[in-house]
């Protein structure tokens, strides 16, 4: 996933072990979405939900079938939907 890479690279130049935290928590996320998909509200785009596991990432999902499909993760901090 390209969002979380980018993440990962920021948050990395500054604190390598608060990446290593961070990152943890995005598959920990990931792992509890395939088990409770309808944790997260409603998205902002029709369609999506969105969870947001900590005050400063949004992760934007959808439901296809059983599967969990994570879209984007998105500093809270930043417009969504992009415009």
């Amino acid at each position: 996933m390209q969002d979380r890479l980018a993440i990962w690279d920021f948050v990395a130049d500054q604190n390598s072990q608060a990446a290593i935290r961070l990152d943890q928590m995005f598959s920990n996320v990931a792992s509890k979405l395939g088990d409770f998909p309808f944790v997260g509200k409603p998205g902002k785009i029709s369609g999506t939900r969105e969870w947001v596991p900590n005050e400063n990432y949004r992760l934007v999902y959808e439901i296809a079938d059983q599967t969990v499909w994570i879209l984007t993760v998105v500093h809270t901090s930043r417009e969504w939907p992009p415009v």
